[in-house]
């Protein structure tokens, strides 16, 4: 199929990556040039100027974008270019509610819609086994599925737009509010005088383990805190949670205290920064090293 890509960062490099590899005909947009988009070219993708150039020649058209913002701005270029017959899948992580709007109006010039946040990061991606949330009908999902399957290994259709966003919040909840506790744990066990790779070893297998506190582990151990998945990214995911939350009539008591918690680490200049930074609140034996902070 001729796919495109609009985003090439974390996520939408390897994605497009995974789906020159499979044989489709990838087309790629991005805000600016970066060695993602130099490399893609060079396997053979060609490059667009715009969102709407690439959904002009495109049957598929995927977007793996940062921002509430930026999706708003992405789709109203495309939305005028759409056409019927065309799929266009949303992967990135917003409200339902906007994604609701995407499809009503691509819908007005006969395209299809699908929500398709996705769960794995940019390893998920790049290994080609990222959960893959859906939202849509049966039938453009079983389109776009031979898409899907160059890069998820999990694939779901959730129910209707929006369902796949409604999922993804919920895990996006859970991973805020576990890496969290993963933080305090670490800084717990280390001022037990525990090490950290006996409490990967045997938490790791008891009910105490959670992927979080997996993935975390090692980084606090190696203070690796490049962003994989960014402080920043996450903060940008509870604040659509807890408006969410809000409209939903669901009090999030854990949830509140963790955002304050990530902006908090915002407003110490981490926002770049991996999710496992939070563990640099507690103090250098507990973080490993060289940062200050103050002990929990």
């Amino acid at each position: 199929m001729k796919v495109g890509v609009v985003g090439i960062g974390k996520m939408g490099r390897p994605i497009a990556n995974r789906l020159i590899t499979a044989g489709h005909d990838v087309a790629i947009c991005n805000r600016s040039e970066n060695a993602g988009v130099d490399a893609l070219r060079d396997k053979g993708a060609t490059v667009h100027a715009s969102p709407a150039d690439l959904a002009g020649v495109s049957e598929v058209v995927l977007t793996a974008l940062p921002t509430e913002d930026s999706v708003r701005q992405v789709y109203a270029q495309m939305s005028v270019v759409a056409r019927d017959g065309q799929i266009y899948v949303d992967h990135s992580t917003v409200s339902p509610g906007l994604n609701r709007d995407c499809a009503a109006n691509l819908a007005r010039r006969g395209a299809s819609f699908l929500d398709a946040p996705v769960s794995g990061g940019p390893a998920g991606a790049e290994a080609g086994n990222l959960t893959v949330m859906v939202g849509g009908d049966d039938g453009t999902f079983n389109r776009a599925l031979p898409v899907f399957e160059a890069f998820g290994s999990k694939i779901r259709l959730c129910g209707p737009v929006g369902a796949g966003q409604a999922i993804k919040l919920v895990n996006q909840y859970l991973v805020a509010v576990h890496t969290m506790a993963a933080s305090e744990a670490a800084a717990f066990a280390a001022g037990l005088g525990a090490d950290l790779g006996t409490v990967q070893d045997v938490i790791g297998t008891s009910f105490g383990s959670s992927a979080m506190l997996l993935r975390n582990l090692p980084r606090y151990a190696a203070r690796d805190f490049s962003p994989a998945t960014p402080v920043g990214l996450i903060a940008k995911d509870l604040s659509i949670i807890h408006a969410e939350a809000m409209d939903a009539g669901v009090p999030l008591l854990l949830g509140g205290l963790v955002e304050q918690c990530y902006l908090e680490a915002k407003a110490r200049g981490w926002a770049g920064e991996d999710m496992s930074a939070l563990v640099k609140f507690w103090d250098r034996q507990a973080a490993g090293s060289g940062d200050q902070g103050h002990r929990g």
